[in-house]
């Protein structure tokens, strides 16, 4: 799947014409940030991982974090264990860099981080590594078909030089 799949997938809330291509990569929080000109932490990036039984779980966080392991294990029954790149297509339908919380496999859950709440709107990917979409977190919630709010993660403290 790709960004192609994730325009079909958004056709359905004639919501296809706000997705965005950009001529340059935004397949990290850093490099959307500057293809979006905004602040990186309104970057809503997809983290991806696997279960127990090999199924999958998305996260979608805001841009500045990272994940708390003990919130992780507390919540989710188990350590972090990441989708390793070479299999992301294959489970969630998206490559890395592109992975977004749209037209992902079935039996793919997905929830979003809390971290999220502190902005009016942000930017997940669109299956590929030069797409955005802006979204409320009302719209994200909806069009991700996210199972719950949740809160696995924490604001990254500021690198000092």
């Amino acid at each position: 799947m790709s960004f192609s799949a994730v325009k079909e997938y958004f056709k359905q809330f004639n919501l296809e014409d706000r997705l965005l291509e950009f001529p340059v990569s935004s397949a990290t929080v850093e490099l959307a940030a500057i293809a979006l000109n905004c602040e990186p932490c309104k970057i809503a990036k997809t983290l991806s991982f696997l279960t127990k039984d090999n199924k999958v779980v998305l996260i979608v966080t805001a841009g500045d974090t990272k994940v708390n392991n003990h919130k992780f294990k507390a919540f989710f029954s188990m350590k972090a264990k990441m989708v390793p790149a070479d299999l992301t297509e294959e489970l969630i339908g998206h490559s890395v860099g592109g992975i977004c919380p749209f037209a992902v496999k079935e039996n793919v859950a997905i929830y979003l981080d809390n971290s999220l709440k502190r902005f009016a709107t942000v930017f997940p990917a669109c299956g590929s590594s030069n797409s955005a979409i802006e979204l409320s977190l009302e719209e994200l919630y909806k069009y991700s078909n996210a199972k719950a709010w949740i809160d696995v993660c924490e604001i990254k403290a500021p690198v000092r030089s």
